[in-house]
């Protein structure tokens, strides 16, 4: 990893809901260039390159194919942005140009979940140390603003005299996902739980982990899940969505979860117990997009919820207009008291988190989040699938979980 680069070029793989969030996020970012962009459709990629160019992030070009942009010379890392099926297909394109000397890339980045399953997850970071590809897991709420604050102030002036925190709870919650793949089992590895979970067990390993050992001196004992279909599979809501994605999406015959619990057992290396409480879900209504998080410990607390906004607004009957998420993201309303996050790009981490890829990779050092985290984080996701399936606690390591799916993308894809 001894490349250094003035500025960084990437290469955006995916065209979705999430490409854009990052795309404005880059903006906060320096010695960047969006580079190039590729998908299936022409349309969705000139939309991105369209957007790079407004927001003065480019030039930026739209490749027809991915060894197109990887060939062009013009690449230096790519964000694997795309849907959760595709991505081990993709990391093995980029695998095989570099390994054989067609391109000159020399670093990765993949959006949240690494994987769909152990095996997957595992064979994308094979893949990568293959190749001597520098790589890093997208997992945003561990970049969250309120989370680097917080987590210096507790470790710094109240673990250091108390002792360690040992309890942290995580939430997220929203109405649902975008995009028809999302509720897909067999497409997405799940539902809510691989959707969602992986960011409240992630942010709170990270709350847990000592600012000066790595993420790997935690240990995971055992978890226990709870998956649950609360609101979508009701008849009215699964009319709902089949009309939304045009049949694309039956939670009639096949659903997937829209509620999870977790419960995470850790050990630290002094042999502490240490806990996880998490919950998702797509079955909440409210102004938006909720996080939600604690981290206790012997004489301290932490919390930050991302709906107690400083910013406010309010907008009567008579205010009438489009629906949109101009306030915050899955906005549930137009009316009434409303929060608004007026950097939603830097207060759920987008921004610190491609700004640490960015200075990582073109200086040639390795980011505080790998493809081993990713690999980590499936594991206690499938562990977490298991759980519900089988009603029991599951305890690692957990060898025979390597090649599990989720019942889920099991039934979906059968």
């Amino acid at each position: 990893m001894a490349v250094q680069k003035d500025t960084l070029n990437i290469g955006i793989v995916g065209t979705g809901f999430i490409a854009e969030f990052h795309l404005r996020s880059m903006i906060g970012v320096r010695n960047v260039r969006v580079a190039g962009v590729y998908s299936r459709q022409a349309e969705n990629r000139e939309r991105i390159v369209s957007l790079a160019q407004k927001l003065d992030l480019g030039p930026c070009v739209s490749f027809a194919s991915l060894d197109q942009m990887l060939e062009s010379g013009d690449v230096d890392a790519i964000w694997i942005l795309s849907p959760n099926h595709t991505r081990l297909d993709i990391m093995k394109q980029i695998h095989d140009a570099v390994t054989e000397k067609r391109s000159n890339v020399f670093a990765v980045a993949c959006e949240k979940p690494l994987a769909r399953t152990i095996s997957e997850a595992r064979e994308m970071l094979r893949l990568a140390a293959d190749a001597g590809l520098n790589h890093g897991y997208l997992e945003n709420q561990v970049f969250c603003t309120p989370v680097l604050r917080g987590k210096e102030i507790i470790w710094r002036r109240a673990a250091s005299t108390t002792g360690r925190p040992y309890l942290a709870r995580a939430a997220e919650e929203h109405s649902g996902p975008h995009a028809p793949w999302f509720w897909q089992g067999d497409k997405q590895g799940g539902g809510v739980l691989s959707d969602m979970m992986c960011h409240s067990v992630e942010v709170s390993r990270h709350l847990l982990t000592d600012p000066d050992k790595p993420r790997s001196s935690l240990k995971v004992k055992a978890v226990n899940g709870t998956v649950a279909n609360l609101k979508w599979t009701r008849p009215k809501y699964a009319q709902q969505l089949a009309d939304r994605y045009g049949g694309a999406v039956d939670f009639i015959n096949r659903p997937s979860e829209d509620f999870a619990r977790a419960t995470v057992i850790l050990e630290d290396e002094e042999g502490n117990e240490l806990m996880i409480e998490a919950t998702t879900s797509w079955a909440y209504v409210g102004a938006g997009l909720r996080i939600q998080l604690e981290l206790l410990g012997p004489e301290y607390s932490m919390e930050f919820n991302s709906l107690s906004t400083g910013l406010k607004v309010f907008m009567s009957r008579e205010v009438t207009g489009e629906e949109g998420e101009d306030l915050v993201e899955k906005q549930n309303a137009e009316q009434g008291l409303m929060p608004v996050l007026e950097d939603e790009a830097g207060v759920y981490g987008y921004t610190d988190e491609n700004r640490h890829m960015v200075e990582c990779f073109r200086k040639g050092l390795t980011p505080s989040e790998t493809f081993e985290d990713g690999l980590a984080v499936v594991q206690m996701l499938i562990g977490l699938y298991r759980s519900a399936e089988i009603g029991q606690t599951v305890s690692f390591p957990a060898d025979d979980l390597e090649d599990y799916v989720p019942l889920v993308a099991r039934v979906a894809s059968s």
